[in-house]
């Protein structure tokens, strides 16, 4: 990934065509199913504007009440590996079976591991384990009944992730790696080649008629690298110093979008 070479104060009020949203750390607090109140107004101004708004998030889906709140034209989750456009299925990233089982094959001792399909969760959770609020959401079933085919993302839960997603680098370089670093130091995330958040970004743009010099992206962590990078506009949400040479500026938290976008819509309405 390159720098950018002088980051600017704010978008051109005449830029965003569309914006782009990963949802944890950035649209909504981690682990949030709400959109904050100034940043639902905001959205349904910009939106009125003609704003085009996307979710490219590293969730399996996002959350009722935030889709329902923003109404996007596009949804890519599993870090882009999946993407709808107007509802109906764009493109979906699949392992193949040697990938799936390179993956699995890890050496990380009573690591928690999730399999992501269209449809089910698969997960390692032990006899008498109560499912998290987030599995709730899903079907879920045991990872020993995961399928070999289908798979969209595995999760992995483990101290020593760092070690595992090295090694894949090594042997699988094609495959998609996020986390295993500051934030997200215990978590690893793989998706198949392609599957990363730029790719969705540009797949958005290109099937909505957007030239990506009019869009807009918002991320905090390393998964959004990608995406802020081929964004013509970068809003860094946080401090995360990785991604601060991809950012054109910065947010300080989610609890400060809602204001950040106001303005934008601001400046909009004052060219009309």
């Amino acid at each position: 990934m390159t720098s950018r070479p002088s980051p600017a104060k704010a978008p051109p009020a005449d830029l965003p065509l569309l914006l782009a949203f990963d949802l944890d750390g950035t649209l909504i607090p981690d682990q949030g199913r709400e959109l904050p109140e100034a940043t639902a107004g905001a959205l349904s101004r910009l939106r009125g504007l003609g704003v085009r708004l996307a979710i490219i998030t590293g969730r399996d889906t996002p959350p009722r009440p935030v889709r329902e709140a923003m109404q996007p034209d596009a949804v890519a989750t599993n870090n882009g590996g999946r993407i709808e456009i107007g509802g109906e299925l764009h493109a979906e990233a699949r392992f193949t079976p040697a990938e799936l089982e390179a993956v699995l094959a890890h050496e990380l001792e009573d690591a928690r591991v999730v399999v992501f399909t269209p449809d089910t969760l698969y997960i390692d959770l032990p006899p008498g384990r109560e499912p998290e609020p987030w599995m709730l959401a899903r079907s879920f079933r045991p990872l020993a009944e995961a399928p070999r085919e289908g798979v969209l993302k595995v999760g992995l839960y483990h101290p020593g992730v760092a070690d595992l997603a090295a090694r894949l680098r090594q042997s699988h370089p094609h495959l998609v790696l996020t986390g295993a670093q500051p934030p997200y130091t215990q978590f690893l995330t793989v998706t198949p080649v392609g599957a990363h958040k730029g790719a969705a970004l540009a797949l958005i743009a290109e099937a909505l008629g957007i030239p990506l010099e009019r869009t807009v992206a918002f991320g905090d962590s390393d998964n959004d690298e990608a995406m802020l990078e081929l964004a013509g506009h970068a809003v860094q949400v946080g401090t995360l110093p990785l991604l601060a040479p991809h950012a054109h500026e910065q947010v300080a938290s989610p609890g400060a979008l809602g204001e950040y976008l106001n303005a934008l819509a601001d400046r909009l309405e004052g060219l009309g």
